[in-house]
């Protein structure tokens, strides 16, 4: 079963994940509207899912290839929900002003590909914002020991490091601007509420934020590294 069915078929097990663990998603969506303010409209979330950020922060567009997560976004608000994968996106170059990827990278086939589609949908000046659960945070562990044990949506997921999904950007064409984390527990611990943080070691949920990078041609003209 591919993931994209996988996730049609078990949308109100997933919607259901942030109720049963709503300290935690509540933290997660303070980093990424932290991540968010001032950030260039419209925002294009890959990966929408449910539509349980999307909602929160005003996201204006959304692109899922589940049909049954993007019902759920729809009745959450959000104005425009695209069914398609993001390795072929259907929009025009520069549409976009931000794009927002939180842990979709871990399910995707080709993880580059869809960066390189959000560098390409992305205006000069644009910006992504990639959230992931580090491989090598206490929650990455935790996450990949489940799948091990055969959870249905862990089992598909493909954890990276933070250095992994930086280089992946660089690759890309994009230049990193800095990272943000939260969830200093342990996935055994007491959830707590607590503020973004700069001091990332060890966080379970990091956002970086990384610009659509220009460069200069022989005759001195800006262009973007897409031209």
């Amino acid at each position: 079963m591919s993931t994209a069915q996988l996730f049609d078929e078990l949308f109100a097990r997933y919607d259901s994940w942030f109720e049963r663990n709503r300290v935690t998603a509540e933290n997660e969506v303070k980093l990424v509207e932290y991540m968010v303010k001032g950030a260039p409209r419209p925002i294009l979330e890959v990966g929408i899912g449910t539509g349980y950020f999307a909602s929160r922060l005003g996201v204006e567009a959304g692109l899922d290839p589940s049909f049954n997560m993007l019902s759920i976004a729809r009745s959450r608000g959000v104005e425009l929900l695209v069914k398609a994968v993001g390795e072929n996106m259907p929009f025009r170059e520069g549409a976009f002003g931000t794009v927002l990827i939180i842990v979709t990278l871990c399910f995707v086939d080709d993880p580059i590909a869809v960066l390189r589609e959000s560098h390409r949908v992305l205006r000069d000046g644009g910006t992504l914002i990639a959230c992931i659960i580090p491989k090598d945070s206490s929650w990455g562990e935790h996450y990949e020991e489940l799948g091990r044990k055969g959870h249905p949506f862990y089992s598909k997921a493909r954890f990276f490091t933070l250095r992994e999904v930086m280089e992946m950007l660089e690759t890309a064409g994009f230049k990193i601007e800095g990272a943000v984390g939260t969830l200093s527990y342990t996935p055994d611990e007491e959830p707590r509420y607590e503020e973004p943080s700069s001091h990332i070691e060890g966080r379970g949920f990091i956002c970086l934020k990384a610009a659509k990078a220009t460069q200069r041609s022989p005759e001195g003209q800006l262009k973007t590294s897409s031209q």
